[in-house]
């Protein structure tokens, strides 16, 4: 495990315990706290506490994201490129070249049929690019993108 998986799992697992924190704590203001207003008022501080912690820590890893992009180096700035271009692949594959590859071999009476790709695996990730081209195309709209 590198550094940055370490990070994130740690990160991960910091916003769970802290989201699993808040009930019980929360639950223990009406045992300690007879003012209603103030009690409401650090109920409400402590229910925000994990979103603000995760904004926090989703401001940080788009800076790393910008660090990345920026690089020189392919090798770190251009493996978004190639999991978008692996999952485009796939997505192909999948809906257009292994139905047509299998008309086809029906077609010519055959007995072999190409099996269909697990999509579970990859349609998250898919997904999760397709979410961060979404933001990239706002970005470039707004004029804030980065241009070559």
């Amino acid at each position: 495990m590198n550094q940055r998986q370490y990070k994130t799992l740690y990160i991960g697992s910091e916003a769970y315990m802290l989201q699993q924190l808040i009930g019980p704590v929360t639950g223990l203001l009406d045992k300690f706290i007879e003012d209603k207003d103030k009690k409401n008022a650090i109920a409400f501080e402590l229910s925000t506490m994990a979103e603000k912690h995760a904004q926090e820590l989703a401001k940080a890893q788009l800076e790393v994201n910008k660090t990345e992009a920026a690089h020189k180096s392919l090798f770190v700035s251009g493996w978004r490129p190639a999991v978008g271009w692996t999952c485009c692949i796939g997505l192909a594959s999948q809906y257009i070249l292994i139905p047509m590859a299998n008309f086809t071999l029906a077609l010519a009476d055959s007995t072999i049929e190409i099996p269909v790709l697990d999509m579970a695996t990859m349609m998250p990730v898919l997904m999760g690019m397709l979410g961060l081209g979404a933001m990239r195309t706002v970005e470039k709209t707004k004029g804030v993108g980065r241009n070559k």
